[in-house]
């Protein structure tokens, strides 16, 4: 049963925590199948990989592995290994930081610049599929929701 049956079916009155339940599910699904869609649709990364990408060109510099690991809200070490196989591929280089020799910071490479522009309007197309009947404000409402729960899930 899908989440509009669930909710057109009439005696289901959810509680406040059978539908906090349900959406934690729900989103959980959601990203189980839009990794899978994600990645046959990007062929020769995987999303999470790609996700990183998203994340560097979010930066105004290069970030170090740690400040990448928090954007991404993974761990350091998950983050260096997904890291290694796109430096592996040839999408980015891990350089040490001039400044701080400790640090590590990424950098896309000028073959990941090449991917992203070849795959800009694949990726627009996919993105506007998925959001398509859904208005500002729905999504600005879900954003807002998110946010809220990862400022929720900090206090645990």
């Amino acid at each position: 049963m899908d989440f509009n049956e669930v909710m057109q079916h009439k005696n289901i009155d959810f509680s406040h925590t059978e539908t906090s339940y349900f959406l934690l599910g729900l989103l959980s699904a959601f990203d189980n199948r839009f990794q899978a869609v994600a990645d046959k649709m990007i062929g020769e990364i995987s999303w999470k990989q790609f996700f990183a990408i998203i994340c560097i060109n979010l930066c105004k510099e290069s970030p170090t592995i740690k400040e990448l690991a928090g954007i991404m809200g993974s761990s350091h070490q998950n983050v260096k290994q997904i890291l290694l196989k796109l430096e592996k591929k040839g999408f980015v280089d891990i350089l040490t930081d001039e400044k701080d020799r400790r640090k590590q910071r990424v950098v896309l490479t000028k073959y990941c610049l090449e991917f992203c522009n070849a795959n800009d309007e694949k990726s627009a197309l996919a993105v506007n599929t998925m959001f398509e009947g859904i208005s500002i404000e729905q999504l600005q409402i879900t954003i807002h929701t998110i946010m809220q729960m990862e400022d929720n899930l900090k206090k645990l």
